[in-house]
């Protein structure tokens, strides 16, 4: 999916490029906004997906050690089931 967006981005920019040079007129001014909301989506996308990761390896590793607490305390538990 990234790079699905990131080569669909820089064909826009790169296709901007040139009509940049020349007199930009409302379409080009619209191309560009357009790329630039675009590549601020992205990263912000790419920010999100960063902070998701980070909760699932805290909560992952908050588990392990609630199941050894557990197993200790001399209760039953489930394992984890195999994939």
């Amino acid at each position: 999916m990234k790079t699905i967006v990131r080569s669909i981005l820089f064909a826009a920019v790169f296709a901007a490029i040139p009509l940049a040079a020349q007199a930009p007129d409302a379409q080009d001014q619209q191309l560009l906004t357009l790329v630039k909301e675009l590549a601020a989506k992205q990263s912000q996308m790419a920010d999100n997906e960063s902070k998701i990761d980070t909760k699932v390896v805290d909560l992952a590793e908050a588990l392990r050690v609630a199941r050894i607490f557990m197993s200790r305390a001399g209760g039953s538990h489930k394992p984890p089931p195999k994939k």
